[in-house]
């Protein structure tokens, strides 16, 4: 069993597409999908875009690791970081990893792999000397990691992706991203995992203006809005909401602008931020 009754997430990568370092996204962040959990002595990773490298070096300072990783799909943004994850390189260190098989049948190793083929990457995941375990994983798969549990639920976005519940000694902290609102309901798969939790990562990537501009419209781009979150906030009935998946065009000043418009509809609320860490309890 578990010896830690500690449940705490880390940001270290809050934004969607690409990566954008630069002066205008430093309170904000400029690294791409990657949230970590520590849960009760272990140690739970969301994604590996870009902002796993920055995991990867503060991992450094804490050698042998061993950690849980859960991919939501692999598009560039949720898997870039993993041929800069200097802990896989290092022997000693055991990582468990999880994905669900792609429409094309390729698993999660596949495609990590194929990432790190030539011409794509000069060096091959073989070099990796770390103990990677791979696991595939179906939608409505729940997995089990000491006392704590992990469901998975299907998200609305192309190529499909995985949402992650995780529940610890009754506390509840729902992974979604990404995913897009359907325009006439709100998606019952999403209520049913964020049912009740404490926390909600939603993909909040676009503004409703954004999503329904009539000369750029972002429908059918698989990302949701703010807006939306708060609805199925309400609908599950979600203590705290997370605004996260920032678009690459918005800058701090923008996402100010937006956390203020969130927090006056749903006070407890907020922005993802890089490097942020947030309790829950």
């Amino acid at each position: 069993m578990t010896q830690s009754s500690d449940f705490h997430i880390h940001f270290w990568g809050v934004r969607g597409s690409i990566a954008v370092p630069g002066n205008e996204t430093v309170r904000y962040g400029g690294n791409t999908s990657c949230v970590e959990m520590r849960v009760g002595g272990k140690r739970l990773v969301f994604d590996g875009g870009t902002g796993l490298r920055v995991l990867g070096k503060s991992m450094m300072q804490q050698l042998p690791v061993e950690a849980h990783l859960f991919f939501s799909h692999s598009h560039w943004d949720h898997i870039q970081g993993f041929p800069f994850f200097i802990p896989a390189f290092i022997p000693g260190n055991c990582f468990h990893i999880y994905g669900a098989i792609a429409p094309n049948g390729a698993t999660m190793q596949q495609r990590l792999s194929d990432q790190m083929h030539h011409p794509n990457f000069p060096v091959p995941m073989q070099v990796m000397k770390s103990d990677l375990k791979f696991t595939d994983v179906t939608v409505g798969d729940v997995i089990e990691l000491d006392d704590i549990q992990i469901e998975t639920g299907r998200l609305n976005h192309p190529n499909t992706a995985i949402g992650y519940r995780v529940t610890f000694q009754g506390k509840t902290v729902v992974y979604a991203t990404d995913t897009e609102h359907y325009p006439d309901h709100i998606d019952p798969d999403l209520v049913h995992l964020a049912r009740n939790a404490d926390v909600l990562i939603y993909d909040a990537c676009y503004t409703d203006e954004e999503y329904y501009d009539e000369k750029s419209p972002k429908i059918g781009w698989g990302h949701s809005t703010w807006q939306e979150a708060l609805k199925v906030v309400k609908a599950a009935g979600v203590k705290q909401a997370v605004m996260f998946h920032h678009d690459p065009n918005h800058d701090d000043d923008f996402l100010d602008s937006v956390e203020a418009q969130v927090r006056s509809v749903f006070p407890n609320s907020l922005l993802a931020r890089e490097g942020m860490i947030l309790p829950v309890d």
